[in-house]
């Protein structure tokens, strides 16, 4: 290693905004799409805590023209007036980290979602102008911020109203989000979740940047709306619960139902802020469910003194439930500024003990469809176990014989014992599996080949599932489980990668795929190690020189370039590559490119999956209209050639 100084002059503090633009990673998660449109939320959530704490009942997000987005409040108008740093206030909130109105007692924020005080200085490092406007009641001020805060305006006073509010405008810098096209049906279903978790708040979403649309929500019965909307393509046992209380000063609202599906579906938030991952409030919720259920089954004979009881993934299949908890400022507890896991402890005991007094209460005034929900625990329980014997039967060498011989015979293993370093590549094809068990590292990569499509398994029982021969020897091949049971950490490869051709039947096969794992492998997907391999679909060759190419505008790009005298191969299937060219483009982790599967949405993510992936045709056929453009071009001549004038 080359020597190099490491001393005083070596430590570099980065001041004002430029840690923000140094390691935007770090403020807003990423620097994809999901962070482009994390700036929306953090502007959005300033707005919804004026709304949470009584200041205004609208919010509008609108996407202009020039990719800008306009988010504008009816709350009380952020400060303008001098703060004592000798700047103005509005300058302060939009350039200093850590500086708002939630860390003082006097800011009239009895509870936030937004407590770092990072979000509107974050969104101005990151955006290439970000313009304020404040209506003070009597007066219109406005202050312009240019390239990321470094060049500030003056604050202007630009007219008179009799309003309140406040509007800031952005436009992302496209140096750091190469991905800058806001989604607007991402926009709005985040728009109609702030709606339902907040009653008589009306919230906007206005597309100016092709056709003009619009889309706005208020619900008076937020919670209820919410379950009857997740719910909407499954049969529910009973009408959707609604339930609220106090506890260690603590605001509990929530609402749950129970359907004739296997899956459960845990919808949690804090103070308006969606936490994906859970935390101290979910652990409560769900402790109450398991408590009252077993107290419920055995004081009414369903289980007797000597059973262990049910378990809580018994319990909570096909339970959709949402929590909304409103936590004071002192209390507080976000796991990272992205907000995704609550750690306030005390919230742990006093959800638990406001859905326990709800559900108890519940249970006793419905005997019959408490009865019945019994029931179907009991035959979740019997299924489980079942299923977990017959597994335990399979790895002690008394079981399913024909799965192991299955999975000798096309599984090409790694060599390596090392779970954390291997990776398992489900192939279609046995022509695709042999070259990519011939470029493939064997040390290190596994191959298991696909023939035909694989199971349906959103129209599939467990049952069923484990007696198909390909989604057995996947689930043998990962021995990590199934279900329930599945646990990511126990899986033999820490990378799981589906890969396809690049037409429609590999399309179709990798949404079987993900459906199986969504729905029986959700952990994979939870620890973010289900991934999807994107193969070129075109080499271009000229002369000894040749390029591979992933996209349409790529190969635009290189055309301009070479200008003439080249030769295009569009490669329809994986098994027209040879093993070395499949090794190159698709599996060296140098040069590949993979797609990391992820949830965004939980509540969009189930209804996709029903939608496209179910038995009722009218919801994949409606969704196909307002969605798909079908046009006549053909998109796969295999070869076109350039000749040379």
């Amino acid at each position: 290693m080359p020597k190099s100084s490491y001393d005083e002059n070596s430590i570099v503090i980065l001041e004002g905004l430029d840690a923000v633009r140094k390691r935007p990673g770090m403020y807003i998660g990423s620097t994809d799409s999901r962070g482009l449109h994390h700036l929306v939320w953090e502007i959005v959530d300033n707005a919804i805590d004026e709304a949470l704490n009584g200041y205004g009942n609208k919010i509008q997000i609108t996407l202009n023209k020039d990719n800008s987005v306009t988010v504008e409040d009816h709350g009380r108008g952020m400060p303008v007036g001098k703060h004592k740093s000798g700047v103005s206030t509005l300058e302060v909130i939009f350039t200093v980290l850590h500086a708002g109105g939630k860390f003082s007692s006097s800011g009239g924020y009895q509870s936030a979602g937004g407590l770092h005080g990072v979000g509107a200085s974050v969104v101005n490092a990151l955006s290439s102008w970000c313009k304020v406007t404040v209506y003070d009641g009597k007066d219109v001020w406005s202050l312009l911020f240019e390239d990321g805060g470094k060049k500030i305006g003056k604050l202007k006073k630009i007219g008179k109203t009799n309003r309140t509010g406040s509007t800031v405008q952005f436009l992302p810098n496209p140096k750091i989000f190469k991905q800058n096209i806001f989604s607007y049906s991402k926009i709005c279903e985040r728009a109609q979740e702030d709606a339902f978790l907040l009653e008589g708040l009306e919230m906007v979403v206005t597309d100016l940047r092709n056709k003009k649309r619009e889309t706005s929500y208020k619900y008076e019965n937020g919670l209820q709306a919410f379950i009857q909307e997740i719910d909407q393509d499954h049969v529910p046992m009973h009408e959707p619960v609604s339930f609220e209380g106090q506890s260690n000063g603590i605001r509990i609202r929530g609402c749950f139902q129970y359907t004739d599906d296997y899956q459960e579906n845990v919808f949690s938030f804090t103070n308006m802020v969606r936490t994906r991952d859970g935390g101290s409030h979910e652990v409560g919720a769900k402790l109450a469910f398991t408590k009252v259920f077993n107290e419920y089954a055995r004081k009414n004979g369903f289980l007797k003194d000597k059973d262990k009881g049910f378990e809580g993934n018994d319990i909570r299949e096909g339970l959709t439930l949402v929590i909304n908890l409103t936590i004071p400022e002192n209390l507080l507890q976000f796991e990272g500024q992205t907000k995704e896991k609550l750690g306030t402890p005390e919230a742990k005991p006093a959800t638990e003990s406001i859905v326990s007094e709800n559900l108890r209460y519940f249970l006793e005034e419905n005997k019959e469809t408490a009865n019945a929900l019994v029931r179907k625990i009991l035959k979740a329980a019997s299924a489980r176990i079942a299923a977990r014997k017959a597994r335990e039967e399979a790895r002690k060498g008394k079981g399913n014989k024909k799965s192991e011989r299955v999975l000798s015979g096309k599984l090409a293993n790694a060599q390596s014992k090392d779970a954390r370093r291997k990776e398992l590549y489900l192939v279609e094809g046995d022509s695709a599996g042999g070259s990519a068990k011939q470029g493939r590292d064997s040390k290190y990569q596994a191959i298991l080949p696909l023939r035909g499509k694989v199971l349906n398994t959103e129209k599939a029982s467990l049952e069923n599932i484990e007696k198909n021969e390909e989604l057995n020897t996947i689930i043998h091949a990962l021995g990590a489980g199934v279900g329930k049971d599945f646990n990511a950490e126990d899986s033999n490869y820490y990378k799981v990668i589906i890969m396809t051709d690049a037409d429609d039947d590999g399309a179709h096969i990798q949404n079987l795929l993900l459906t199986f794992f969504y729905r029986y492998m959700r952990d994979l997907i939870d620890h973010e190690m289900l991934y999807i391999a994107l193969p070129p679909l075109y080499r271009i060759a000229k002369g000894k020189e040749e390029y591979y190419l992933y996209t349409d505008d790529e190969l635009e790009d290189k055309k301009q370039e070479l200008k003439k005298g080249y030769t295009i191969t569009r490669y329809k299937g994986l098994g027209e590559m040879n093993a070395s060219q499949l090794w190159d483009t698709t599996m060296n982790p140098e040069t590949r490119t993979l797609l990391c599967v992820t949830i965004e949405n939980a509540v969009m993510a189930e209804r996709r999956v029903h939608e496209l992936m179910g038995d009722k045709a009218e919801l994949r056929r409606n969704w196909i209209e307002d969605n798909v453009v079908f046009t006549l071009e053909d998109d796969y001549a295999k070869e076109v050639r350039h000749e040379k004038e």
